[in-house]
C-alpha cells in the first residue's frame, strides 16, 4: 500500500475539524514535514486564521515518531486535546492504518494530591496535621471550595485543576496540591497507586503526541532531570512567549516570609541548636529586607552577602540534619519532612546562587505593597540555555502569529540562542524562517491610525489630550473598543474619565474575572473593555463587538525594570544596539500581538489606533510598524473618525 500523501492527510484533517483549507496551511505542513525529516529547525509565522495547529499536527503525526507540543496558554492546550487532536486522529486513522495516542502532561502542582486531600496539610505552627476541612467553616468560600474538591476527587479521572469547573482560588488549590519537591514519591506514598500526576506521566510515556506547557518544558530544560518522555520532534506553539516563560522558571526569590516558613517547618524535626542557627540567620535577613530599596544590585552589599552566606550555611546544616533524624512522635512524618526539606532546599539554593554571584545573573530588590520586600535573581539571558537544551537532540518547530519583528526572524532567533538565518558552522543549529501569511486581507480590513498630533507621553502626569482623543474615537466607533494600556494606572484613569464623559459601558480589568469580562464585552457591541498586559494577547472576539483597538502608548519596558535594563546594557557592552535588541523588540512583540486582536475573522473590519506620536515620528517607528499586520496606514484623524462611523453604521 502506498503511503498517503501529505495533502490528502491534511485535507482529511481539515474536513474533520470543519475548517477551510488555506494555502498557507499547506505550505506550513509541507515545510514542517521537510525539517522533521532532515532534523533541522523551523521558525514559522502563521497569522490568525491560518489553521496552524493542523499545519504542524498532521505532518508530525504522519512522521510517526513521538511529538511533544508545548503551548503557552491553557486555552490552546484545551483546544488541542479536546477538539483538534481527537478529530484529526479519527480522520487520519483509515489513511495511516494506525491510531496515534495523545495525552496532556503538566507540572505536578496542577494535579490534585490525594495524600494532601485525605491526610491534610502539615501544620506550620504546632505539632501534628492541620485539616483544612475542619478549620475552614463550611459556609466560607474556602470551606465550600474544599468540600466541592473532596466530592470532585471521587469522580474526576484526571485530577487536573483545569477540569474542575467552576475553578477555585489559588489558596484553596494549594490545600490539595503539592510541588514536585514536596511530593513523597509514588513508592513512599499511601496513595501512590492512585496518584493523578503519576497516571498522567504514565499516559504520556505511551502517547505518540504529548501536549504540555512552556513552564514544564522550561523545567525539563533547567532541572536536567527529564520530566517529559523522550521525543523526536518538539513543536513550540505561541513561541513568542517562550523566552519570558523560561526566564520565569529560572528566576529565584527569597522573602522573609518564605525563609520563616522554612524555619517553622524544619524546627520540629531537627535539634534546637540547628534550628536556632537558621532562625538567627532568618532574623538577620529580615532586618536587612526591611531597609531594602527597590532596584538592581550591581554588586552584592557586604551586609547582604554575610546574611546570605549565614542563611546558606544554616540551611545546609538543617538539610543534613533532616536526612539523619527520625521522630516517630510527628504525625505523618514523611510528608512533614518532605515539605520542610523542600522549603529549606529552596532557601539554600537561592541564597547560594546570589551569594556566589555570577556575571550571568541579575539580582534586584522588589517591594510589594501587600507582601513587603523580596530579593530576586534571574538569568541575564536564556539564549545559551535554550540553544544547548532545545536544539541539540531533536527537530524543533517554533510557531506563532508574531515571530517576524521589523521584517525578519533574526531578532526572535537571537533570543532563542540561534545564529542569523543561513549561518553555517559546526555546533550551529540549522534553521529557516517561513512566513505563510494570513488568510485575511489586512489593508482592506483594517486601518492603522497613529495620533501624530498628540503630545509625546511623559513618564508621569495626565494625558488630557490623549483622553480627549480616546473619547472621540470611542464615540465614533459606537463603543466596540478594546483599550490596551501600558499600565494598570493608565487603564484605571482612562476608565474613570470615560465613564464620566460617555454613556457607553466601560469594563475594567480586575473588576471581574477575565473570562467574565471578555464574555460581557463580546455580548454587547456598545461596551468597551480596558486593561493591561493579559488583554494584549488573550482576547479573541471576532465580529462587531471589537472594531476599535486602542493602544495608549508604545509598550516599552519600564525604565526601572532591573532585568530588561541589565539585558539592554549587556547588548550595548557587546557592541550591539541595546535599545533595539531589548526595548524595541519587547514593544514590537506586544504591539504585533495587540494589533492582532482586531481582525479575527474574514468579515472583521476596524481600526487600530496608537495614541503615541512616536510611532509616526521616531526613527524606530518603522521597525515597530513593520512588526504589525499590514493595515492601511494613516495619521489623518478626520479620515479615521469617518471610517469608524461608517463601520459602526454598517454593523448596525
Amino acid at each position: 500500500m502506498t503511503k498517503p500523501s501529505l495533502p490528502d492527510l491534511l485535507h482529511a484533517a481539515v474536513t474533520a475539524v470543519g475548517g477551510t483549507e488555506r494555502a498557507g496551511q499547506v505550505t506550513m505542513a509541507e515545510t514542517v514535514a521537510e525539517v522533521v525529516d532532515d532534523g533541522s529547525h523551523l521558525l514559522v509565522q502563521a497569522g490568525t486564521g491560518t489553521g496552524k495547529s493542523l499545519g504542524y499536527l498532521v505532518p508530525a503525526l504522519a512522521h510517526g515518531e513521538r511529538v511533544v507540543v508545548a503551548t503557552a496558554t491553557l486555552a490552546l492546550q484545551r483546544q488541542l486535546v479536546q477538539r483538534d487532536l481527537p478529530r484529526t486522529v479519527e480522520a487520519l486513522h483509515p489513511l495511516l492504518r494506525r491510531r496515534p495516542e495523545f495525552a496532556m502532561l503538566k507540572g505536578r502542582s496542577n494535579y490534585l494530591c490525594l495524600h494532601r486531600l485525605h491526610e491534610g496539610v502539615p501544620q506550620e505552627e504546632e505539632e501534628g496535621l492541620f485539616d483544612p476541612f475542619e478549620a475552614a467553616t463550611p459556609t466560607s468560600r474556602l470551606g465550600k471550595d474544599l468540600l466541592r474538591m473532596r466530592d470532585w476527587a471521587d469522580e474526576t479521572e484526571t485530577g487536573d485543576r483545569d477540569d474542575l469547573t467552576p475553578g477555585v482560588s489559588d489558596r484553596a488549590w494549594s490545600q490539595v496540591s503539592v510541588s514536585s519537591r514536596e511530593c513523597l514519591g509514588a513508592s513512599k506514598c499511601a496513595y501512590g497507586a492512585e496518584c493523578f500526576a503519576e497516571a498522567a506521566r504514565e499516559r504520556a510515556k505511551l502517547a505518540d503526541v504529548v501536549v504540555t506547557n512552556h513552564a514544564l518544558l522550561a523545567i525539563d530544560a533547567i532541572e536536567g532531570a527529564p520530566v517529559l518522555p523522550s521525543h523526536e520532534v518538539l513543536v513550540i506553539d505561541e513561541a513568542h512567549e517562550l523566552v519570558s516563560r523560561v526566564t520565569g522558571a529560572a528566576t529565584g526569590e527569597l522573602t522573609p516570609g518564605s525563609v520563616n516558613r522554612a524555619v517553622r517547618r524544619a524546627a520540629k524535626l531537627v535539634d534546637e541548636k540547628v534550628a536556632d542557627a537558621l532562625q538567627t540567620a532568618a532574623e538577620s535577613f529580615e532586618r536587612l529586607m526591611e531597609l531594602a530599596l527597590p532596584g538592581r544590585l550591581e554588586k552584592i552589599p557586604e551586609d547582604l552577602g554575610y546574611a546570605l552566606m549565614a542563611l546558606r550555611d544554616a540551611a545546609r546544616t538543617v538539610i543534613t540534619a533532616l536526612g539523619n533524624t527520625r521522630d516517630k512522635s510527628v504525625q505523618d512524618e514523611d510528608a512533614v519532612r518532605k515539605q520542610a526539606l523542600a522549603a529549606v532546599e529552596n532557601v539554600h539554593a537561592v541564597a547560594e546562587r546570589i551569594a556566589n554571584g555570577s556575571e550571568y545573573d541579575v539580582v534586584w530588590y522588589e517591594r510589594h505593597d501587600r507582601f513587603g520586600a523580596s530579593l530576586r535573581v534571574a538569568p541575564l539571558s536564556v539564549s545559551g540555555l535554550l540553544r544547548e537544551k532545545l536544539f541539540t537532540e531533536r527537530s524543533v518547530v517554533l510557531t506563532s502569529a508574531t515571530l517576524k519583528l521589523g521584517g525578519d526572524f533574526n531578532g526572535v532567533a537571537a533570543s532563542l540562542g540561534l545564529s542569523p538565518e543561513g549561518v553555517e558552522g559546526e555546533d550551529v543549529p540549522q534553521w529557516r524562517g517561513l512566513d505563510v501569511g494570513s488568510p485575511f486581507d489586512y489593508p482592506k480590513q483594517g486601518i492603522l491610525y497613529v495620533a501624530r498630533h498628540l503630545a509625546q507621553p511623559g513618564r508621569e502626569g495626565s494625558r488630557t489630550d490623549m483622553l480627549d482623543e480616546l473619547a472621540e474615537l470611542v464615540e465614533a466607533a459606537g463603543g466596540r473598543t478594546l483599550g490596551l494600556f501600558s499600565s494598570m494606572r493608565a487603564a484605571q484613569g482612562a476608565a474613570e474619565a470615560l465613564r464620566e464623559r460617555l454613556d457607553h459601558p466601560i469594563l475594567l480589568q480586575g473588576e471581574e474575572t477575565l473570562g467574565e469580562l471578555i464574555r460581557a464585552f463580546a455580548e454587547d457591541p456598545r461596551t468597551c473593555l480596558f486593561g493591561t498586559l493579559s488583554l494584549w494577547q488573550g482576547v479573541d472576539v471576532p465580529g462587531p463587538s471589537c472594531q476599535l483597538v486602542v493602544m495608549d502608548r508604545i509598550p516599552f519596558p519600564r525604565p526601572d525594570d532591573p532585568l530588561m535594563s541589565a539585558r539592554q546594557t549587556a547588548v550595548q557592552e557587546g557592541g550591539g544596539n541595546g535599545f533595539m535588541a531589548v526595548a524595541a523588540t519587547h514593544a514590537a512583540l506586544l504591539m504585533a500581538q495587540g494589533a492582532g486582536r482586531l481582525v479575527r475573522a474574514s468579515g472583521d473590519r476596524g481600526v487600530v489606533a496608537v495614541l503615541d506620536p512616536r510611532l509616526a515620528t521616531a526613527r524606530y517607528g518603522s521597525f515597530l510598524r513593520d512588526s504589525m499586520p499590514d493595515f492601511w496606514y494613516t495619521v489623518d484623524r478626520n479620515q479615521v473618525r469617518r471610517s469608524l462611523a461608517a463601520i459602526d453604521a454598517a454593523a448596525g
